[in-house]
């Protein structure tokens, strides 16, 4: 079986395949300071290791690439594919160097085209909202990058000593009545709106109706709020480590 491992700088999302069937699927904290046996005993709490007879890692975490390496080869005892710029994801990547773009955004995209066509773009409501484009031509051609939910709001209470700490749930309306529903509110329908606006841009730029697909943690907050988004995937990441790996064996 395949293990697939996104690592955010938040959470870290696990997902173990039987062929093309996602059977398994787990989601935890990422800390960067962890060890590779750390990471050992942990996952093996949470997966059978000796399931696994390969492992496809995506981090945006440099620093626990190696420690994930040392995982595979101590406790998974499993060949690992760290997705990079010299992996094939089948996707020509025109950015202006494309070593910049996280390997996230990349297998997001790949997934997308495989299971929704193109052009197309994925939004992925993680640490920071990421907004990847998809060509028609299958191209991955850019995209937008945003401040995430979680971060916005905490800066919000960091510098506001009057506002408290809120539940990331739906208001009862737009329009609040009290300091809670009224941030609540402002979190909801603030980012629905900014997402709206950046997908009708990125749509004009292509000169395409292009599918706008989200996936992410927070994605079933926003998305019942939003006009442009057609579908949540929440396993979109975990699909297109799976995919890369078919393309990389």
């Amino acid at each position: 079986m395949l293990l697939a491992i996104d690592v955010g700088n938040t959470q870290t999302l696990l997902g173990l395949f039987d062929d093309e069937r996602l059977a398994e699927q787990r989601r935890l904290a990422t800390e960067a300071s962890r060890t590779g046996d750390e990471l050992g005993a942990l996952l093996g709490e949470m997966v059978d290791l000796e399931r696994v007879d390969g492992i496809c890692l995506s981090s945006t975490v440099p620093a626990l690439v190696r420690e994930y390496e040392l995982f595979a080869e101590r406790w998974a005892k499993a060949p690992i594919l760290v997705v990079s710029p010299g992996a094939k994801t089948g996707m020509p990547v025109l950015y202006d160097d494309p070593r910049e773009v996280g390997p996230d955004r990349v297998v997001n995209a790949v997934a997308a085209k495989e299971r929704y066509g193109a052009p197309c773009i994925v939004v992925d409501f993680g640490t920071s909202t990421n907004f990847d484009v998809v060509s028609a031509a299958g191209e991955y051609v850019g995209g937008v990058l945003a401040p995430g939910i979680e971060i916005s709001m905490d800066a919000l209470f960091a510098r506001a000593a009057r506002l408290m700490r809120v539940d990331f749930v739906e208001p009862p309306s737009v329009i609040g009545k009290t300091t809670v529903h009224s941030l609540q509110s402002g979190l909801v329908y603030g980012f629905a709106g900014q997402v709206d606006r950046i997908v009708e841009e990125i749509r004009g730029e292509l000169g395409a109706e292009a599918p706008a697909i989200a996936t992410g943690g927070l994605a079933e907050l926003i998305v019942p709020h939003s006009r442009t988004i057609e579908k949540i995937d929440p396993w979109l990441t975990l699909e297109g480590l799976r995919i890369v790996w078919d393309l990389n064996r």
